[in-house]
C-alpha cells in the first residue's frame, strides 16, 4: 500500500497573499478607506517585498493584477498624490497586530537623505520585536541635522497618548539623543532609557562620595 497524502497544504500563490492582506486591511480599515484603495495598498506592499524598491515602473511590474504594467502605473502616483492615510490609524493597525502589547523596548532613531533638491529628515519611533525595529510613528522634520528636545519629547507623548505609559519597558536611542531636559522628560515620566555616550562624554554621580 503507498503512504496516503495529506490534501491540506498552504497556498503561497502572490494572488493568495494579496487576497489574504487585503482581507487583513478591510477588516481594520473598511470604514475609513474604500476596497479599491486597500486592495492597491494589499498590492504595493506585497511589491514592496518582491522588488525590494520603491521605484513605481518596478512596483507596477510586478502588481497582482489583469491590468497592464503601464495602467498600474498610472495608478501609484495618482494615489500617492491624491490619498492621506493618517498616522493614528496606521500607528494603531500596527500596534493591535503586535503579539505583545506590554513591556514593549521602544527605539527612536533619526534618517536624513536627499531626494533630488529636497532634503528628507524623519525623526522614527519603533518597537522592537525579535531584534526587528518595527516603525509605528515619525515626525517630519523642516530642516537638516539632529532632532530637538521639543520634537522628541512631543513624538514619545504623542505615543503615550494614544497606547498609554504602561506599555513601555524602556528606549533605546544613539548618542544624537542627549541633553538636560530631554533626559529630565524621560526621568520624570520614569521612563527607563539606554542612550549611547560619546567617546568624550564624563558622567558624574553626584550621590556618591
Amino acid at each position: 500500500m503507498f503512504p496516503r497524502h495529506s490534501t491540506k497544504h498552504t497556498n503561497t500563490s502572490q494572488g493568495y497573499k494579496s487576497t489574504e492582506l487585503c482581507s487583513i486591511l478591510e477588516h481594520n480599515f473598511s470604514t475609513k478607506v474604500n476596497k479599491a484603495r486597500l486592495k492597491l495598498i494589499s498590492m504595493m506592499i506585497l511589491a514592496l517585498c518582491k522588488v525590494k524598491t520603491v521605484n513605481y515602473r518596478s512596483l507596477a511590474n510586478v502588481f497582482d493584477s489583469h491590468a497592464n504594467a503601464e495602467s498600474s502605473m498610472r495608478r501609484i502616483p495618482r494615489f500617492m498624490a491624491d490619498f492621506d492615510l493618517p498616522m493614528k490609524l496606521i500607528s494603531s493597525f500596527i500596534f493591535g497586530i503586535l503579539p505583545e502589547k506590554k513591556n514593549l523596548v521602544l527605539v527612536l532613531d533619526r534618517t536624513n537623505w536627499k531626494f533630488g533638491n529636497s532634503n528628507i529628515n524623519i525623526l522614527m519611533l519603533g518597537i522592537c520585536y525579535k531584534n526587528i525595529a518595527i516603525p509605528i510613528m515619525f515626525k517630519m522634520l523642516d530642516k537638516r541635522g539632529n532632532s530637538d528636545t521639543v520634537e522628541r519629547i512631543e513624538l514619545i507623548r504623542q505615543f503615550i497618548n494614544w497606547f498609554g505609559k504602561d506599555s513601555i519597558d524602556c528606549l533605546l536611542a544613539d548618542r544624537e539623543f542627549i541633553g538636560h531636559h530631554w533626559l529630565d522628560f524621560l526621568n520624570k515620566n520614569k521612563i527607563r532609557y539606554y542612550i549611547r555616550l560619546r567617546n568624550n562624554f564624563k558622567v558624574f554621580c553626584f550621590d556618591r562620595n
